[in-house]
């Protein structure tokens, strides 16, 4: 028997916990948040949801690959974010799409494109539905809207092991695509949090943050080309291992959130299955000198495939560790022994005042490493984060993410005006809650931290709080030199901000190119653009 996925929610219907089981969860909060939590609810049958009658028809001609169920339609409304999880579990589908076309061909795409440019009806891309930022939620503004789902196409179409590439249809998810390159020995090694639901050609459109946390850190590093149906045609890029010839098209498409086309294939760079892992625990009694050890780790070229820091808090939520600043260091390699590279990063971190919690661990020839201690526990706690957003949603809990990037000399700054903007909008807003820290990836030139906040809400105002608490960090993110996001791309959430941080003139540039690529407008209305 097959696995339900949640269709109000993160990830697997059978993860949700009963109803005493979430009582029980609430009862901890006092003591790990310094608040209880406001209420339990339970969550609507999907059959109660109401959704207003579609709007549109497709022709018998697309027939075979359009679905208007009631269940496709509400599948379909919303991403995963704080703002689309509380509206489903609330029942509240005011705008889902008018159909959803699962096509099994590129050239079904096609003929959805060229069907909706003719009739005027926007089409979403929808890969795995995981947008934290409204980057697959219908346009309230668009009077009829089709949901266009790559599910169909996920296969690893062709695999070029001379060149350690594979060419890859756009819909296939995480798990899937790693069975079938593991096949080979083969690996893309692109761990994102939402690896289990998300797609290749949504981490492309998102420009996504994966497993590594230097060097290949963004799905950029590792698209080698792409193929693009837009409604003026198709735009195929050249595979290169790098190109001098003018600005990159792949850059255009990278990031391109299903505005300019939709992502069909892409050759990707892949590498052989690491077989050597190292992996180490340090502990630190103060957080600039942890950031300090992080900074030195970050320009010593060693390259660390993980390099998490974790603020006390964070580490204290997760159950890593209580009352330290805990920083995750990991090495890996297909090709070579790792003592080198570890010793060398601890001796780093070491002068910086940092003291191992255990001894380094290495392994050869599996995949066990990184399952053992404070390194284990912060692993199983990343993974199963998503999950408690289902939970304290149902207890009346705000919680939420962002992340950003800044410059090393300017960290210090930034993270005094996050923490004491959130912290004020919290008070001021829910009366109380938290915010933590953590460096889910780090370059020579700087850090990519990433907030979680949570606070207690008050029913029915929940997403009014939630709106306030994240215009004040955005607010704070940009007036210190940040970006607006680092990983999880612009949508609808943070298209004001993205406004204020983009150059006018090359935003005057991106609308032009979305003109030539969709003249009518039917791609992703509302988002970025």
């Amino acid at each position: 028997m097959s696995r339900e996925k949640n269709f109000w929610g993160w990830g697997w219907a059978d993860r949700f916990p009963a109803r005493e089981a979430r009582r029980g969860l609430g009862g901890q909060l006092s003591a790990l948040l310094g608040f209880s939590a406001p209420s339990l609810d339970d969550p609507p049958t999907i059959d109660a949801i109401a959704l207003r009658p579609s709007r549109v028809k497709a022709p018998d001609s697309l027939a075979a690959i359009v679905d208007g169920s009631h269940e496709a339609r509400v599948r379909h409304s919303y991403g995963k974010a704080y703002r689309d999880i509380q509206r489903g579990f609330r029942g509240v589908y005011e705008n889902p799409p008018d159909l959803v076309a699962r096509p099994r061909t590129e050239e079904d795409v096609v003929r959805v494109l060229d069907w909706a440019s003719d009739e005027g009806v926007a089409v979403v891309p929808f890969g795995g539905g995981t947008s934290v930022v409204g980057g697959v939620e219908p346009d309230a503004a668009s009077e009829r809207v089709v949901t266009l789902s790559l599910e169909h196409l996920s296969r690893v179409v062709e695999i070029d092991e001379t060149s350690l590439a594979a060419r890859v249809q756009a819909g296939v998810l995480g798990p899937d695509l790693e069975r079938q390159l593991g096949a080979r020995g083969l690996t893309l090694r692109h761990f994102p949090q939402s690896f289990e639901f998300s797609s290749l050609g949504g981490w492309i459109a998102t420009r996504a943050g994966g497993h590594f946390a230097t060097l290949y850190t963004h799905i950029d590093d590792l698209v080698e080309s792409t193929r693009t149906v837009t409604p003026r045609g198709v735009l195929e890029t050249r595979r290169l291992p790098g190109s001098g010839a003018g600005p990159s098209p792949d850059r255009l498409i990278l990031g391109s959130e299903g505005t300019l086309g939709v992502i069909t294939e892409a050759w990707m760079r892949v590498r052989p299955r690491p077989t050597f892992r190292a992996t180490a625990t340090i502990h630190f009694d103060d957080y600039g000198r942890a950031v300090e050890a992080v900074r030195r780790l970050s320009q010593s070229g060693l390259y660390p495939t993980n390099c998490r820091l974790l603020d006390r808090r964070e580490a204290g939520l997760n159950f890593v560790a209580q009352g330290k600043e805990v920083l995750i260091v990991a090495f890996e390699s297909a090709d070579h022994p790792l003592e080198a590279k570890m010793k060398r990063a601890i001796e780093l971190v070491s002068d910086a005042g940092g003291v191992l919690a255990g001894a380094p661990v290495f392994r050869e020839g599996d995949e066990r490493s990184g399952t053992e201690g404070g390194a284990g526990t912060w692993r199983s706690a990343f993974v199963d984060a998503p999950y408690l957003m289902n939970v304290l949603v149902s207890l009346g809990v705000i919680v939420d993410t962002f992340e950003t990037a800044v410059p090393w000399d300017r960290f210090e700054a930034l993270h005094t005006a996050v923490t004491s903007n959130v912290r004020d909008a919290m008070k001021r807003e829910c009366g109380a809650g938290t915010i933590s820290c953590r460096f889910t990836h780090v370059y020579p030139d700087g850090p990519a931290p990433y907030y979680t906040f949570i606070a207690p809400g008050s029913p029915g105002k929940e997403l009014e709080q939630w709106a306030a608490i994240k215009a004040a960090a955005s607010e704070a993110l940009l007036a210190n030199g940040a970006t607006i996001t680092h990983h999880h791309a612009v949508g609808r959430m943070h298209k004001p901000w993205y406004e204020r941080q983009a150059p006018a003139l090359f935003q005057d540039a991106l609308r032009a190119a979305k003109r030539t690529l969709d003249p009518v407008g039917i791609l992703n209305p509302g988002v970025l653009i």
